[in-house]
């Protein structure tokens, strides 16, 4: 009898049991990935908003000086005097006049990283994602 009990210890997990573990990890996971990639998506759009932000900054910095906006295709090295530091990774920027230069611009911010596009326009005062 001992002898008996200790071949039963020594078997394992079944199959069952085993495949139930593996429908529990796949049904966590089909719920995870989703969330995770929602997330990624937020965070990237977020840092195309600060961007946005420190160029509008930085226009207006620009405009208290020399009493016009700078339009450009590379912002992150034309405004680097009046704040903009760079732009986060996969981020790229350009300025736009929108009528005037002297009155209006447009900033737009895209990245690699994301098919969305962060835009500000300064005749609405607004921050946009399309």
């Amino acid at each position: 009898m001992l002898n008996r009990l200790s071949k039963r210890d020594k078997r394992g997990f079944t199959l069952i049991e085993l495949m139930i573990v593996i429908a529990i990890i796949g049904i966590l996971a089909a719920i995870a990935i989703p969330q995770f990639s929602a997330y990624r998506e937020r965070a990237f759009i977020a840092s195309m908003k600060a961007d946005v932000n420190a160029i509008r900054i930085a226009e207006e910095a620009y405009y208290a000086d020399n009493n016009v906006y700078k339009a450009t295709e590379d912002p992150a090295t034309d405004l680097k005097d009046y704040g903009v530091v760079g732009l986060s990774e996969g981020n790229s920027a350009e300025v736009k006049a929108v009528n005037d230069i002297t009155k209006d611009y447009k900033v737009e911010v895209s990245s690699t990283k994301t098919s969305k596009k962060v835009t500000f326009d300064s005749t609405t005062g607004k921050t946009t994602t399309s």
